[in-house]
């Protein structure tokens, strides 16, 4: 018969120094993005916050467009200003342009943190990800953790509930709207998908809200369509106790 054993469960932990300062950064931001809703104001913030991120000193350091020897870092440095970046999904015609506005420079926010050395950092990174979702999102729930690379469309479409647990690598297709429930696992590289398109016209769109029940779980590498309807405590895909 084999022994059993009760196992204390293992938080891994940053250093309490690190730990104080990674905090005060995500109070300072959520503070940030709670005060400034207009979308200039929010770009801004982004703006300086990637500059010292990726180029270690703040915005303002005068760029010289003479040398052509500088035009790497000149077009590094603007491009880490959400005003001057185009995401794909600014080319969908059906956006609100309006409500966009205001999620494109955190969504910028979201895609550079996790490409920087920061995002493979998973105690601060799951954090970071809750934080801004709280902005982004139409709902976030508490306790939600979202892991690296999540690819989101438009944000202001997505409902996350309590304690959802969404892994690595997932797409949230949330051209209509998607919504995640209490205590969901979404498992990594899996494609949740909102939006679909006429058999017999490529080009004609079909928006088609899609939600996962409660305490359901989807599999890696999965793909869910567009319009699904998922019952709580649903189990899909092959890899589904991964």
């Amino acid at each position: 018969m084999a022994d059993t054993q009760t196992v204390a469960a293992f938080v891994p932990q940053p250093l309490p120094e690190a730990e104080e300062v990674y905090r005060r950064w995500l109070s300072h931001l959520d503070d940030e993005f709670t005060r400034h809703q207009a979308a200039e104001r929010r770009a801004e913030i982004v703006r300086d916050q990637l500059c010292q991120l990726y180029l270690g000193k703040p915005h303002g350091t005068k760029l010289d467009f003479s040398l052509t020897t500088e035009l790497p870092q000149n077009v590094l440095q603007l491009s880490l200003d959400p005003a001057n970046v185009t995401l794909e999904a600014e080319h969908y015609a059906d956006q609100d342009r309006e409500r966009f506005s205001r999620s494109k420079p955190l969504l910028w926010f979201w895609q550079m943190f996790d490409r920087s050395p920061l995002g493979l950092n998973y105690w601060l990174g799951i954090r970071f990800r809750a934080m801004l979702g709280r902005h982004l999102f139409a709902h976030i729930g508490k306790g939600v953790r979202i892991g690296h690379g999540v690819e989101i469309t438009y944000g202001y479409n997505l409902i996350v509930e309590d304690r959802a647990l969404i892994r690595q690598c997932v797409l949230l297709d949330d051209r209509s709207g998607i919504h995640i429930g209490e205590s969901a696992m979404i498992g990594a590289y899996t494609r949740i998908y909102s939006h679909s398109h006429a058999e017999d016209d490529s080009a004609r769109l079909i928006l088609q809200p899609t939600a996962i029940g409660a305490r359901s779980r989807i599999g890696a590498h999965t793909t869910i369509a567009a319009g699904t309807q998922m019952s709580d405590r649903t189990i899909v895909g092959a890899h589904n106790r991964n």
